[in-house]
C-alpha cells in the first residue's frame, strides 16, 4: 500500500467517525447544520472512495500486473537462485548423459567443465577426494540415485516384507521384550486372595542395537563406453541395483553377523523341521508342509508369511494334496491373484521362489517366514553414488561407486515354548534335509 493511499484511507476514517458522531444522535431530531455536516461527510467518503479505487488501480496498472493482482509491499524483494538446483536430475536428461560429463571433465577439465556438475558442490580442498568435485569427485543427481534404490528394492526384494526404519545416524537402540502371557517372567496377573497383598510384577524389558553396515558397488567404466550414452541408462543402474538386492537378500536370510546384517536362519530363532519318519530322499510329503505351518505362532499374520524356496522344488508341489484336494494353487485364488503372488499360493501363504534358497531337499531348501519379526535400519537416502576420475586414470576409465548401508536381525533371540504343547514355535521355520 502506497503512502498516498494510506493518507487517502486515513481521511475517510477521520469522515466516517463524525459522520458517526452525528448520526449516533437520537434523543432529538438533527438541526439543519447537523443534516447539512452529515451529508457533507457521506460526500466526502463517498469521494474519498473514488480517489482510493483509482489510485490503487493506477499502482497496479504501474506494477504492470493489472488491478487486483499482487501486491507488492513497501521493502519486498526479488531474488533469484540456480534452477537446476531443484532439479533433481541437475539439469541432465539421462544417467549417460551425466556419466559422459564426467568423463570429459576428467580428460579436458578446467573451464570446460560442465556447470551442472558443480552444482552443490564445496570448494576446492588443498587434499585430492572423492567428495569434492574440483578434487576428481562429482555427485550423482538424486534422481539417478534414487532409480538405482527403486530398482535395488524391486519385486523380489526383502526388506519391504521387514520391518524397516530409516536412521539417518549410525545406528539405533530398540526396546523389546520377549515375554509370554504364560511364561514366569515380565508382567503377570494373579488371582486375589480377599484381605491378602497383591504379587508386583514388573515387565521383562531388554533392547536390541543395530548399527549400519555399508554394502558397496565399484564400478570402473571405460571411456568408450562413456561415450555410449544409451547402453549406460540401460544396464548400469539395472545392474548396480540387482546386486545390491541380491547381496541384501541373502543377508537377511543367511548372513553371519560379522559385518553384514544377522540372517534368519544363521540366528537362534529358527527352527528346523524334521523329515518323515522314513522319508525318501529326494521327496516332499505333505505333512512337512503341514507341520511347518503349525510351527508358526498364533500371532503372526497369514498375510505376513510367505514361503521362501528353490525353483527346483516347485514341480514337487503338484503332488500335495489333502482327500484329492490341491494343497498347492498354481495362481492362488481371487481377482487379482497372479499379479499378488505370480508363483501360486500354499495353504493359502505366497510362494517366493529364489536362488537364495539352497537346492531341492538340502537343509532349508523350503522355509516358511514372517519378515515382520525381522527388524532392518537402512540409511535414510537410499543408495549414495559417487564418482572418481582419478583412481583409474592411467586406464583411460572412470569409477562410480554405490554404497547402501543396512543392518538387520531377527527381532526374537530365540524359538517361543508354547503354555501347552511340545513343539516350540518361531516365526522362522526351516526344513530338514532329505
Amino acid at each position: 500500500m502506497s503512502a498516498h493511499v494510506r493518507a487517502l484511507k486515513a481521511k475517510k476514517a477521520e469522515h466516517i467517525k463524525a459522520a458517526q458522531a452525528i448520526n449516533d444522535i437520537v434523543d432529538r431530531d438533527l438541526s439543519a447544520e447537523e443534516q447539512a455536516a452529515l451529508a457533507g461527510h457521506m460526500a466526502s467518503i463517498k469521494s474519498l472512495n473514488t480517489q482510493i479505487e483509482t489510485a490503487e488501480a493506477l499502482a497496479a496498472e504501474a506494477a504492470g500486473i493489472g488491478a487486483g493482482g499482487v501486491e507488492i509491499k513497501p521493502g519486498a524483494r526479488i531474488e533469484v537462485h540456480e534452477n537446476l538446483a531443484d532439479d533433481p536430475a541437475r539439469g541432465f536428461k539421462s544417467f549417460g548423459e551425466f556419466a559422459r560429463q564426467v568423463a570429459k571433465a576428467g580428460i579436458e577439465g578446467g573451464a570446460t567443465t560442465d556447470r551442472r556438475l558443480t552444482i552443490g558442490a564445496a570448494a576446492p580442498g588443498t587434499t585430492a577426494n572423492e567428495g569434492v568435485g574440483a578434487d576428481g569427485g562429482f555427485l550423482i543427481p538424486p534422481q539417478f540415485s534414487s532409480e538405482i534404490f527403486k530398482l535395488s528394492l524391486g519385486e523380489d526384494s526383502l526388506i519391504p516384507l521387514t520391518q524397516n526404519t530409516e536412521v539417518s545416524s549410525n545406528s539405533m537402540v530398540f526396546p523389546k521384550t520377549e515375554q509370554t502371557p504364560w511364561g514366569t517372567n515380565g508382567v503377570r496377573a494373579y488371582w486375589q486372595v480377599e484381605a491378602q497383598a497383591a504379587t508386583a510384577t514388573k515387565p521383562a524389558l531388554g533392547t536390541q542395537t543395530l548399527r549400519l553396515h555399508k554394502l558397496m558397488a565399484l564400478v570402473p567404466l571405460t571411456d568408450e563406453l562413456l561415450a555410449d550414452t544409451n547402453a549406460l541408462d540401460s544396464f548400469i543402474p539395472s545392474l548396480v541395483g540387482d546386486s545390491i538386492r541380491w547381496k541384501t537378500n541373502e543377508a537377511i536370510l543367511f548372513g553371519n553377523g560379522n559385518g553384514q546384517p544377522l540372517g534368519v536362519f544363521n540366528s537362534g530363532a529358527v527352527i528346523t523341521q524334521a523329515k518323515e519318519t522314513g522319508q525318501a530322499t529326494l521327496t516332499l510329503d505333505r505333512m512337512n508342509i503341514a507341520k511347518m505351518l503349525a510351527r508358526m505362532p498364533n500371532v503372526s499374520s497369514i498375510a505376513n508369511q510367505v514361503w521362501i524356496m528353490n525353483n527346483d522344488a516347485m514341480p514337487y508341489l503338484w503332488t500335495l494334496n489333502s482327500n484329492n484336494q490341491l494343497l498347492y494353487l498354481p495362481y492362488g485364488a481371487g481377482n487379482g491373484a497372479f499379479q499378488k503372488s505370480p508363483n501360486g499360493t500354499l495353504l493359502g501363504r505366497q510362494i517366493i521362489t529364489s536362488q537364495h534358497a539352497p537346492s531341492f531337499t538340502s537343509l532349508n531348501d523350503i522355509t516358511l517366514v514372517d519378515l515382520s519379526f525381522y527388524r532392518t535400519i537402512t540409511k535414510a537416502g537410499g543408495v549414495q553414488m559417487d564418482t572418481s576420475m582419478h583412481l583409474y586414470f592411467d586406464a583411460d576409465a572412470t569409477a562410480f561407486r554405490a554404497t547402501f548401508r543396512v543392518d538387520g536381525s531377527p527381532k526374537i533371540a530365540a524359538p517361543i515354548s508354547p503354555a501347552k504343547g511340545a513343539n516350540q514355535l518361531s516365526p522362522f521355520v526351516g526344513l530338514q534335509a532329505r
